[in-house]
């Protein structure tokens, strides 16, 4: 099974924040602090090395320490977080990527772990979180997810082949889903903050 020096963290903050009026996501406090940089504390004790996938506010993402890697321009402007899974796949150093956004900042604290151990003991090339949601229906959370770094080119030519949705690249690959209970895990912890109001919401929940 992958360990977590096997393993780099990306925290996706290179959206546009369209729902938020366009405001950077990442930069939008939560509980004290900007909510990517929440997501990468989190994050940075369950890998090896966490990085943050940003494309505004360079200065100041780097500032708090960690590399950042902007979507490469052949993913094209604001191409969506397939395009921060290129860029982190592209510039980590180690054999396998994990990604999460930057505006669910409760994701599980073992995340990483149960990924690695799906993807070892299925035989797969990339695992991906799915939880239930307000309807009860349990689905994919694919912006959260373990992936080999083998996949670089196959991810790559999907984006040049006008490719945009993460199931839809999923789908063509040998992937793992790794459920996360309500009933064991914190029902908040996939919760993502789209607008100014949801992010309070979750704040004060």
């Amino acid at each position: 099974m992958p360990s977590a020096g096997d393993i780099t963290g990306l925290v996706l903050a290179g959206g546009r924040g369209l729902r938020m009026g366009g405001l950077d996501k990442g930069m939008q406090s939560f509980r004290g602090e900007p909510l990517a940089r929440h997501c990468l504390s989190r994050l940075a004790v369950q890998v090896g090395t966490a990085a943050i996938n940003a494309n505004r506010h360079l200065q100041e993402y780097a500032a708090w320490g960690a590399p950042v890697w902007p979507d490469s321009a052949d993913a094209g402007e604001f191409a969506g977080p397939l395009a921060g899974f290129l860029a982190g796949l592209d510039n980590c150093q180690s054999p396998y990527l994990c990604t999460v956004a930057c505006d669910t900042p409760l994701f599980p604290p073992d995340l990483v772990e149960r990924l690695a151990q799906a993807l070892d003991s299925q035989g797969c090339n990339l695992a991906m979180a799915a939880a239930a949601e307000e309807d009860g229906q349990v689905r994919h959370q694919p912006v959260f997810c373990l992936i080999k770094v083998t996949l670089r080119n196959s991810l790559r030519a999907f984006i040049a082949g006008g490719g945009r949705k993460i199931d839809a690249w999923t789908a063509s690959e040998r992937a793992a889903r790794v459920v996360f209970d309500q009933a064991h895990d914190d029902p908040r912890a996939f919760y993502n903050a789209n607008t100014l109001e949801q992010l309070r919401q979750l704040e004060g929940s």
